[in-house]
């Protein structure tokens, strides 16, 4: 059914409020985005905002399961097509049933601002990724069905680009973080650099062993970096820039701590804007073809499986229901010809049309 006026001009106002949250929020998210091509703008954007809503409801409430408990109802809501009276989640609702979304991605969304809630500790560094799987991984994996790439591998490596993009927030945001009486780094790793994480979170400060942890997890999150290359050569032409903008810009503040001294507890670091504008420019360079055959991170693998799961649900139907009509127009189609010839044998011997043919 075509959208009446007063629809389109509420979708048209839902869509600028959230720009207007995108353009509020994060500077390196908005700034790729503005090398997207115009049709996944609006999308993503709507994308953005639900996620930041959501994060924000946590975070800024003094109640945060009950946040959550209403966050899960809003995101039921959406999915029944009768969101909330909300622009974040009005405009979502309609990036779900255009892109036919998988519940399973924004619910594991979810479920990781539930660790947050619950200040959840990460033992091992494979506990850590779980985590950034669900905060991140979970958004780049929703990036890439906007871009209409619903592909395995391209989904992977959507999934490392998240990932990376986390752990490289988490190693710029330590002395925040811990300031809040969170911490995020690995407690094994601390351990292992002479680190007692209680006794480090009671008094933060920069030492060269939290030092060598930061650094540990930038080299972790470069190795993701390299194997998302990949993936973005395998997005539509026009979206590459924009992605790969949004690579380089998150990276950056990696390299730029580490040119820093690897110190993210006495200050927050902050990637210069002359720096960002090379880091664009290198976005729109050509790239030649890479290619990973790497499997998903075990910690990611469950959203690409919701994604193509759904894609062969959706496929099979189609392509069996296209064979049996085929099938059916060339059965009629034999039948018909048989039924001409056989008038045509009647008419003029006055026979039965025989039995193999009735």
């Amino acid at each position: 059914m075509p959208q009446s006026w007063s629809d389109q001009r509420i979708e048209q106002a839902d869509l600028a409020a959230c720009r207007k949250r995108l353009c509020g929020g994060s500077r390196s998210f908005f700034a790729a985005s503005c090398l997207l091509p115009s049709r996944i703008v609006g999308p993503a954007s709507a994308l953005y905002a639900f996620c930041r809503v959501a994060d924000d409801a946590i975070d800024q409430s003094r109640d945060q399961h009950a946040a959550l408990t209403e966050l899960r109802e809003r995101l039921h809501l959406i999915y029944r097509g009768a969101p909330a009276g909300r622009s974040e989640d009005r405009a979502f609702a309609r990036v779900v049933e255009q892109y036919q979304i998988p519940r399973a991605l924004p619910e594991a969304l979810l479920e990781g601002f539930e660790w947050d809630a619950s200040d959840r500790r990460y033992q091992t560094f494979a506990e850590l990724n779980a985590y950034a799987a669900r905060v991140a991984g979970t958004v780049g994996a929703m990036m890439t069905i906007l871009m209409g790439v619903r592909e395995a591998d391209a989904l992977a490596r959507a999934c490392d680009l998240g990932v990376a993009m986390q752990l490289t927030n988490i190693a710029r945001d330590v002395g925040e973080d811990a300031r809040a009486g969170r911490i995020y780094l690995p407690l094994d790793w601390l351990r292992q650099a002479g680190v007692d994480p209680d006794a480090w979170l009671a008094r933060p400060s920069f030492t060269p062993p939290v030092g060598s942890v930061v650094r540990r997890l930038l080299r972790r999150a470069d190795v993701l970096y390299r194997r998302a290359d990949a993936g973005i050569g395998q997005l539509p032409g026009k979206c590459r820039p924009g992605i790969r903008a949004a690579r380089h810009l998150y990276a950056g503040i990696g390299h730029q701590l580490v040119e820093q001294g690897l110190d993210s507890v006495s200050s927050r670091t902050v990637v210069p804007l002359a720096v960002k504008a090379r880091l664009l420019m290198r976005s729109l360079a050509p790239r030649s073809a890479q290619e990973c055959t790497r499997p998903p991170l075990p910690q990611t693998r469950f959203l690409v499986d919701s994604v193509t799961a759904r894609a062969n649900r959706m496929a099979a139907p189609v392509a069996i229901g296209g064979r049996m009509t085929w099938l059916i127009e060339l059965v009629d189609r034999l039948e018909r010809r048989d039924r001409d010839l056989d008038l045509q044998i009647m008419g003029s011997q006055g026979a039965k049309a025989p039995i193999s043919r009735i």
